[in-house]
């Protein structure tokens, strides 16, 4: 194991920066190697022998004020720090899964942000980062976003897998969407029903967050995890379909911002 920078508090920042910081295993018998910990604020380490820029980018989502009921959402399904009504929200998924862990750390030990959330899938790994200050969540992801040498604008592509708008629900219906999504608001029959999924997952957060802004709704379920991200709200006609605009507007500004770069 070779040490490649000193753990000394006097090392760590120095001029507002810090050093990255860890241990590189190195296995004799494939000749792999990963760094184990890092405390990383900036590229001043060379990583020709780290794993840490093969890390892909799925998802990048900033969320700068959240919304009441999204808001309450994440803290039902939330390990961490909850969140509350107004703070800024970053929500980051990448590639391999387990590569989560060290993009946690380097985005805890840039700033102050507290987490919220941190799910390791097979393929998959996302947390999710809250600060009052916008600034303070924009600046852990930047960081992280420097130590693995991507850009918002490599983030994949938000593809919309479904999208609907159902009126008038049934009551049968309404009482099994009730009991299958037990962490949100209940649908009531006659109600009108707006359904998104999209590939990757964490997209619908953006989705639901705007579509709270824009329209008076009930948020029935937002499942961000997974291969697939699934948002269900509803509401009068009018209200879900203000709401449901709302969300597909946020959707296409991410693919429209990719696609300048």
């Amino acid at each position: 194991m070779n040490r490649f920078a000193g753990l000394d508090a006097r090392e760590r920042r120095v001029g507002g920066s810090a050093l990255v910081t860890g241990t590189e295993v190195n296995s004799s018998v494939s000749g792999a190697s990963c760094v184990v910990t890092t405390d990383s604020e900036s590229s001043r380490l060379s990583r020709k022998n780290s794993l840490v820029q093969s890390i892909e980018l799925r998802t990048h989502v900033f969320i700068d004020s959240l919304q009441p009921q999204l808001a309450a959402y994440m803290g039902t399904v939330s390990q961490g720090f909850l969140p509350i009504p107004g703070d800024a929200c970053l929500w980051m998924e990448v590639s391999p899964g387990m590569a989560v862990h060290r993009v946690t750390d380097i985005a805890l030990k840039a700033s102050n942000v507290r987490l919220g959330q941190m799910v390791v899938e097979r393929a998959f790994g996302s947390m999710a980062l809250y600060h009052r200050d916008q600034s303070t969540v924009l600046h852990s992801g930047d960081v992280v976003l420097e130590a693995i040498g991507s850009s918002v604008d490599q983030r994949t592509l938000a593809e919309v897998s479904w999208t609907e708008v159902i009126r008038a629900i049934t009551p049968d219906h309404a009482v099994l969407i009730n009991r299958i999504n037990r962490r949100g608001s209940m649908i009531e029959s006659g109600m009108s029903m707006f359904i998104l999924e999209t590939e990757p997952a964490g997209y619908v957060l953006i989705a639901a967050n705007e579509a709270e802004k824009a329209s008076n709704i009930t948020l029935v379920d937002v499942k961000a995890v997974g291969a697939f991200g699934r948002l269900t709200l509803a509401g009068r006609e009018g209200d879900v379909e203000e709401a449901a605009a709302a969300a597909m507007r946020a959707i296409d500004l991410v693919n429209r911002r990719a696609a300048r770069s």
